[in-house]
């Protein structure tokens, strides 16, 4: 039924949920997974060498986020694949699942923001509304 998932993390309590559910179901589906965490833009009147700084911390940062994620996830009888995107979650994660021609979602119902802690499910609303595919939210 789903051949290509695509998990959204940020590296909180329901996005590890939301990792360990996807592996479960690629490897039930034996689905391919694509696994996206996404960055702040990063203002380009930084200049060099600040915005090559902010780059590879916000990069290291992300990595952060995504090895609980894949330790979550576990073993995959398809590949596992990770992008790290600059720019909204949302966005992002809609841009990767039309690119990639995801069959599913998945994605926890509340995640980290800027400040530590996203409106009540926004990032998920939003991607819930504008999907061409089912999307599964995990509490």
């Amino acid at each position: 039924m789903f051949k290509t998932v695509l998990l959204g993390v940020d590296g909180s309590e329901h996005a590890l949920r939301a990792a360990s559910l996807a592996g479960d179901l690629a490897r039930c589906m034996r689905a391919d997974l694509w696994v996206v965490v996404c960055f702040e833009p990063i203002p380009s009147h930084l200049g060099q060498p600040n915005i090559q700084n902010l780059i590879t911390e916000r990069m290291q940062q992300a990595e952060q986020i995504v090895q609980p994620a894949l330790e979550a996830v576990g073993e995959t009888p398809g590949f596992v694949k990770t992008e790290m995107l600059e720019g909204p979650p949302a966005e992002a994660i809609l841009a990767v699942a039309d690119a990639r021609s995801v069959d599913l979602i998945v994605m926890g119902t509340r995640g980290l923001g800027r400040l530590g802690g996203l409106v009540l499910g926004s990032q998920s609303q939003k991607v819930l509304a504008n999907a061409a595919c089912p999307v599964l939210l995990v509490k």
